[in-house]
């Protein structure tokens, strides 16, 4: 890719001066592309210069001999009059002077790093070519070495075992320029956390109604208002039943004729007809059946309906009080269908009342509804909270963070290391020295920092997670000029 944005560059400048000569502004163009271009320096300073004539534009046979002078690489050839006029290979001026050699780093640009991409030289004179490819990227290849049209080697491409497996090879120069970052993969807990509305509701265990069983006058009322906190034990009422007085004075009866000591049957109907535990002692000890008897909370908690009135005849079954303890409360989510798998019972999750922005409460899942709401396409979601500081009211909104995720640890990778073209996940393993494999993997829950290898990556692999689409892009190319087939004969070029 990078020798394709360099041919380009090249053909564009070549266009425009002309003859093989490169214009420029004081500075050679090549110095300026490569600060300009940065990402190609490597390239543009480590391209081999033409020796044929077509590419020199002279006679090939009568080499420069500033050349050989030249020491190290030859960055460009520039005028022996020090105007500005440029070439990338050996050339004369009109008049037959040669244009004088550059070295490489000696006005600036860039040293040439170690070639990417690329064998070593003792690596390479190991093994054997099987074909040279266009240094462009253009689909053709060639049985034996050449240069392209702009006078650039066409490069080799050797067999092996690392090129097979598609591997990568960069030097260490340009692992450090490009930014590429490695870390180890260790199985760790993939948290999730979803974040949904919910809306806070009563423990519906934790409502009672205070009631008579038989038919009863209310004589009295207690000062307790609907919204009023209770207490377990204290008075709401005092109410008068025939029924009730009936079964007292049979009581009465039972204990002076010596009657069993549990009363016999007379405590029994008392208690059948819910009379309190309080005033069934006080019977027993003063032999005397009171007018009225007092009817008590229940428990703990606030007044959520009154209707008892003073003067009014309560019907069995009529409901005087409802009270609710709000100690703990529910607070229901709604979370949508396709994250529902995530929740699991026992999760913790963290509610934030719109009320109180900057508060945090802590509560559990304990029930996941078994059923999808069709209009809204989510699942309700119970979590038990702790309301003992009475910050949470029925009815509240807040905001549900609900820890999603793995709760087990499993092998996992940061999520940049994983690059998702949609229809296929892959990681960028680093294999040391300077060599990456690129490799599909099957991906599972996906956190919010790491996710979830289920196929492909195991403990103590090194992925990389910086620059990992440099390393993927240069593959992808790499893979599809592997793919054309090596030339059958001596000269042949075929796409």
């Amino acid at each position: 890719m990078r020798s394709l944005l360099l041919g380009l560059s090249l053909a564009a400048v070549a266009a425009a001066g002309g003859g093989g000569y490169w214009l420029g502004l004081g500075r050679p163009d090549l110095a300026v592309l490569a600060a300009t271009l940065p990402f190609l320096a490597d390239d543009i300073v480590s391209s081999p210069a033409p020796t044929t004539a077509a590419a020199a534009g002279t006679d090939a046979s009568a080499e420069p001999p500033d050349v050989a002078a030249a020491a190290g690489p030859v960055a460009y050839y520039r005028d022996p009059d020090g105007k500005p006029f440029y070439s990338a290979g050996p050339t004369r001026t009109a008049d037959g002077r040669d244009y004088v050699p550059v070295p490489v780093g000696s006005d600036g640009t860039a040293a040439a790093p170690e070639p990417a991409n690329t064998a070593t030289a003792a690596e390479a004179a190991a093994r054997k070519v099987l074909y040279y490819r266009n240094p462009m990227g253009l689909p053709d290849t060639s049985p034996v070495p050449k240069k392209d049209s702009m006078g650039m080697d066409y490069i080799p491409v050797y067999n092996g075992p690392e090129e097979d497996a598609g591997i990568v090879r960069i030097s260490p120069g340009r692992v450090q320029r490009t930014g590429v970052r490695t870390e180890v993969v260790e199985r760790r807990s993939v948290s999730r956390p979803l974040r949904v509305p919910g809306v806070v509701e009563l423990d519906e265990r934790r409502i009672s109604v205070v009631t008579t069983r038989a038919d009863a006058f209310v004589e009295e009322v207690a000062d307790v208002t609907t919204g009023g906190a209770v207490g377990k034990g204290a008075p709401l009422a005092r109410l008068y039943s025939p029924e009730m007085a009936a079964a007292g004075a049979q009581l009465v009866i039972e204990l002076k004729s010596g009657a069993p000591k549990a009363g016999g049957g007379a405590r029994l109907r008392l208690e059948n007809l819910d009379v309190p535990e309080a005033a069934i002692r006080e019977i027993e000890r003063t032999g005397k059946v009171p007018r009225s008897m007092v009817w008590t909370a229940p428990q703990d908690g606030v007044v959520l309906e009154r209707s008892a009135v003073r003067g009014m005849m309560a019907k069995a079954g009529d409901v005087l009080f409802r009270l609710a303890d709000i100690s703990t409360v529910w607070v229901v989510a709604d979370v949508p269908e396709s994250q529902v798998a995530d929740v699991r019972l026992g999760s913790a999750a963290a509610i934030i009342p719109t009320s109180r922005p900057g508060t945090t409460l802590e509560g559990v899942v304990d029930l996941v509804y078994p059923q999808v709401a069709a209009a809204t396409r989510s699942v309700r979601v119970r979590i038990a909270v702790d309301n003992r500081d009475g910050l949470l009211l029925p009815g509240m909104y807040a905001d549900v963070a609900i820890d999603g995720g793995s709760a087990a640890p499993v092998v996992a990778v940061p999520n940049e290391a994983i690059l998702d073209s949609g229809s296929r996940r892959v990681v960028i393993f680093d294999r040391g020295e300077g060599r990456f494999e690129p490799r599909a993997v099957e991906v599972g829950t996906r956190g919010e920092l790491f996710t979830e290898i289920a196929e492909g990556v195991a403990e103590g692999d090194r992925v990389v997670v910086g620059a990992n689409f440099l390393i993927d892009a240069e593959s992808n190319l790499k893979a599809a000029l592997a793919t054309l087939a090596a030339p059958a004969g001596e000269g042949e070029v075929r796409p």
